[in-house]
């Protein structure tokens, strides 16, 4: 049986669409989930980056084509009334709900539906008191274990070449985007591609530098 790490934040329309159509691209297959919350922002930082939403042309088109994703794979989809936002109180509300900064596809299901479903403000204090009552964490979401261990989870993200969300982490293999479930479903039934294409791919020379 395999392990799936999967890496997200709940800020990304991306992770909130692949969360929800994981489980028929993963039918048929014997594996164990597990969901860990990173903070993206801080991916992004250390790789020197932007998010997609902090780039003027790419934001819309981002907006666009979850829009239409949802659409085609009919999920149930509505932007927050703003975005991006600061995702950290959802984030740690996620990891109080747990005790290894692992929560379970409950928790982490309710949240996601929380954020892209009904298009209100997704860190409007009201509704995030609500959903804390609804989930009823163990730890409190402040607690300073909590904080360290979304911590942890980004630095071991980050260690393992992770570098957006959402990411699905199988033995060596990183695979990124809502576009790469079914490559990922590929390599868990098997296929022979990966036994020389993968590390193929790994070894091509770089070009320009900046």
């Amino acid at each position: 049986m395999k392990t799936i790490t999967c890496y997200l934040d709940f800020i990304s329309p991306y992770a909130y669409l692949a969360f929800e159509t994981l489980p028929s691209h993963l039918m048929g297959v014997s594996h164990r989930m597990v969901y860990k919350p990173v903070l993206f922002a801080g991916m992004l930082k250390h790789h020197g980056q932007l998010g997609p939403a902090e780039i003027a042309g790419k934001r819309e088109w981002t907006y666009r084509q979850v829009l239409w994703q949802a659409q085609q794979l009919g999920v149930p989809f509505d932007m927050p009334r703003a975005h991006p936002f600061n995702p950290l109180a959802l984030l740690r509300l996620a990891m109080a709900c747990s005790t290894d900064g692992a929560p379970n596809r409950h928790v982490c299901e309710t949240i996601f539906r929380h954020v892209w479903q009904g298009g209100a403000p997704a860190d409007d204090a009201t509704r995030l008191h609500a959903l804390v009552q609804q989930l009823s964490p163990a730890r409190a979401s402040d607690a300073p274990e909590v904080k360290a261990q979304l911590k942890a989870n980004t630095e071991e993200a980050i260690a393992r070449g992770v570098f957006g969300v959402p990411t699905f982490c199988v033995d060596d293999k990183v695979f990124w985007g809502l576009d790469s479930l079914p490559m990922m479903r590929a390599y868990l039934d098997g296929d022979q591609w990966f036994d020389t294409a993968w590390n193929a791919a790994a070894s091509i020379q770089q070009g320009v530098k900046r």
